[in-house]
């Protein structure tokens, strides 16, 4: 067995390769043509929240309605991530990538070409499920096609552009809102996907690797089943039950979701036991490094969802911002995310853990500056006041995120990476969709009706934003003491 620490590998096995030979030029073109995933299914996270007044007036869409457009995605991204890793390791990472893209291509095109609110709810929780097919593939290849001492950094590219990917929804949302291209208006940023995925597609089919797979066993069609409806059961109501008014049906739900769960489980061990391969591989239970990270990544990513979402509503409706400058607010931040996640496997192969740790500190810094500059003026705020603040925490998000991706794939063997790249890829969305829905009940319940408060719901949430960072720093610490 390796025995692999963060950026480092002592000794390898056949599977991992020489850990001394860097990734070929080949596989460095592989890796730029994979990120387009990345960035379009993190890009699309993001690109409605800018269009959503735009949606209302177009559409006529109900406050229910533009839920379920901005969450329907996220929900069915999250849901399939799973499946989508598993359908790597069992069809070829080439072949699921290049099908994930082109369904990605077409639900885009079908979005913007959507007459009413309920085609774009279902034609946006379509491409969701499409964005959970090739993004998997990303972080599978990374495993089987390089060295562990080498995925810190293709992890911190993935990282990256994940973050560029965010913040250009934001952003460019907003100039294709402003531009009204060719008269588009908010159906302008669904098809701006369609020419870039036809052109990642015949990219990707040429330049992936086309024999790159895991085993070939039956597919564990139950399984994803019982994962989906689990986190259905979790995220729906998590999602509509504050507009909605806690009816008995989200009670319910949430009830259900623990025998739901249980079952599944139950289900994966049974089907492991006959010599089947369940959509959840028991053997990542049984590694607790990974566990551990994993929980780190959640921990992150239940502060970074909804940080987002939250800090959009306050830049908006707190400080009057327009959707534009709202968007260019976020640039500094994406520019310092991107340097991060770009220096953190590097600084991390070298000086180890106490890099993703400082990122935390650096987090915490500016949560605490940004809740001082909030609360220490009485009158106007201009969002550019923010600056600082977002600076420390695009460096901080940069130096922690990738690390903790990296150390976890760093523990896996290359026969199991789609399984434990499509849990990590769950974890992040998953938990994110939590954040939101969770802190963004604290966020509005302190800004009162109306966010005539919001100021105090941002300095609120930013208490509960810093322990969930520290717990992603100290899982991240606790690992590599370990090992």
């Amino acid at each position: 067995m390796a025995d692999i620490r963060i950026g480092t590998t002592i000794g390898t096995t056949p599977e991992q390769g020489d850990a001394s030979a860097g990734p070929s030029p080949a596989d460095r073109r592989m890796l730029a043509v994979a990120l387009t995933a990345t960035f379009m299914g993190s890009f699309d996270l993001f690109v409605v929240n800018v269009a959503t007044e735009a949606l209302r007036a177009d559409l006529r869409a109900s406050d229910a309605a533009l839920e379920l457009v901005v969450s329907g995605y996220a929900f069915a991204y999250a849901a399939g991530l799973i499946t989508g890793g598993r359908l790597g390791d069992r069809f070829g990472y080439r072949r699921t990538f290049v099908a994930g893209m082109v369904a990605f291509t077409v639900t885009s095109l079908l979005c913007g070409l959507a007459q009413g609110a309920g085609e774009l709810v279902v034609a946006r929780m379509a491409q969701g499920l499409s964005a959970a097919v090739m993004v998997p593939q990303v972080l599978s290849l990374v495993t089987a096609r390089f060295p562990a001492a080498h995925r810190g950094r293709a992890t911190g590219w993935n990282g990256a552009v994940a973050g560029i990917g965010s913040i250009a929804g934001q952003l460019l949302g907003g100039v294709l809102l402003q531009a009204d291209v060719f008269g588009l208006g908010w159906r302008a940023v669904f098809l701006v996907n369609v020419p870039v995925g036809v052109v990642a597609s015949v990219a990707a089919w040429r330049m992936l690797p086309p024999h790159v797979a895991g085993p070939r066993r039956q597919f564990d069609a139950l399984g994803a089943l019982g994962v989906t409806a689990t986190l259905a059961l979790l995220l729906v109501p998590l999602a509509l039950g504050r507009d909605e008014g806690w009816p008995v049906w989200t009670w319910v739900c949430l009830a259900a979701a623990a025998p739901v769960a249980w079952a599944t489980w139950r289900w994966q061990r049974v089907l492991r036991a006959r010599g089947g391969e369940p959509v959840l591989n028991p053997a990542l239970f049984r590694n607790r490094p990974y566990l551990t990270l994993l929980a780190g990544l959640g921990a992150f990513q239940l502060y970074f969802g909804a940080y987002m979402f939250t800090l959009a509503l306050l830049l908006q409706a707190g400080l009057g911002a327009s959707p534009l400058t709202a968007g260019a607010v976020f640039v500094p931040q994406a520019v310092m995310f991107t340097t991060g996640s770009l220096l953190s496997g590097r600084l991390t192969a070298r000086h180890g853990v106490r890099w993703p740790v400082a990122g935390g500190a650096l987090v915490v810094g500016g949560l605490a500056l940004a809740a001082g500059r909030l609360t220490a003026s009485d009158g106007t705020v201009s969002p550019w006041a923010l600056t600082p603040a977002l600076l420390l925490n695009g460096l901080g998000n940069g130096l922690l995120m990738p690390p903790i991706i990296g150390a976890a794939l760093s523990r896996v063997t290359p026969g199991t990476a789609g399984a434990a790249s499509g849990m990590l890829n769950t974890a992040q969305q998953a938990a994110s969709s939590l954040g939101v829905a969770l802190l963004g009940m604290l966020f509005f319940a302190v800004s009162g009706p109306g966010l005539r408060d919001a100021r105090a719901g941002m300095t609120a949430v930013s208490a509960v934003f810093a322990v969930l960072v520290a717990v992603a720093a100290a899982l991240m610490w606790s690992t590599h003491r370990r090992t």
